[in-house]
């Protein structure tokens, strides 16, 4: 009897414990790139096989995510704004920022080009883009892509809201593209996204191969310091992993026709 019942509390406690484990879940608080680029559904299967933990990942840009994490509504960052990021762990809104992979962006136009970008490098493209007055559609929705515009604009001493066929259309980077496609206009994409993109019409990649278009991804764990009730365990297992050798594998063989999307580089500092 005694037996019995100390079998069945056992089995219980089994259960409880398995059930518990099952449920472990966390929000990741990331850009639209991750997600529409397909990358998270690639990785996440082998994130819960490797620790049992689900993730529910809420794509929106750079700017709204490290909103949304410093608010507390959010147990990891993931994102590509380095400046904003370091500013994030500046302000205690995390210990410390992950290198995690990079990519690039590319400036993607009609095929015929009027405004002459090809082979420009990307100052000079965004010139010849003001210049001619040729549409562009910019993100417009604090992203990290709407941040690096912006500061691509500058470089080239062009102020964006001021060239005349500017157009911002607050959206993501697969609704911006969609907007490019249908208007035959210029605009800045992550190559990722641009890869997964399907809906091209007559765009190509204009602009490529600039250094400063070179596009870092970073990974927080939100502080439980600032937000008692985030997931911090949970959470730092997420980063611990895609840092983790097993991580960057499974980012370096996520490709789409054959061709890489991201580039891990966890542990550098660029």
């Amino acid at each position: 009897m005694h037996f019995a019942r100390a079998f069945c509390i056992a089995a219980l406690s089994f259960a409880a414990a398995t059930w518990s484990h099952a449920q472990s879940s966390i929000v990741v608080a990331s850009t639209t790139s991750t997600e529409q680029s397909g990358l998270f559904g690639h990785l996440l299967p082998a994130f819960k096989k490797a620790t049992g933990i689900d993730v529910k990942v809420v794509a929106v840009g750079t700017g709204q995510a490290i909103d949304m994490a410093r608010r507390g509504d959010a147990d990891v960052l993931f994102v590509h704004d380095r400046v904003a990021e370091e500013r994030f762990v500046a302000d205690g809104f995390a210990a410390r920022r992950h290198p995690v992979m990079y990519n690039d962006f590319v400036v993607v136009g009609p095929r015929s080009d009027p405004a002459r970008a090809s082979g420009a490098d990307i100052q000079e493209a965004f010139r010849r883009v003001a210049t001619t007055g040729s549409t562009f559609i910019s993100r417009g929705d604090k992203s990290g892509t709407h941040a690096a515009e912006l500061r691509y604009w500058k470089q080239a001493g062009l102020e964006a809201g001021k060239t005349v066929g500017y157009r911002e259309c607050g959206c993501g980077m697969g609704p911006a593209l969609n907007i490019a496609a249908s208007s035959s206009a210029y605009a800045l994409a992550d190559r990722a996204t641009w890869l997964n993109f399907r809906n091209r019409a007559d765009l190509a990649v204009l602009v490529e191969g600039d250094k400063r278009l070179f596009n870092q991804y970073g990974v927080m764990a939100v502080s439980a310091n600032k937000h008692p009730h985030v997931k911090a365990a949970e959470a730092q297992k997420f980063v611990d992993w895609i840092v983790s050798p097993q991580g960057q594998q499974a980012i370096s063989a996520y490709r789409i026709g054959g061709e890489r999307l991201f580039f891990p580089n966890a542990g550098t500092d660029n």
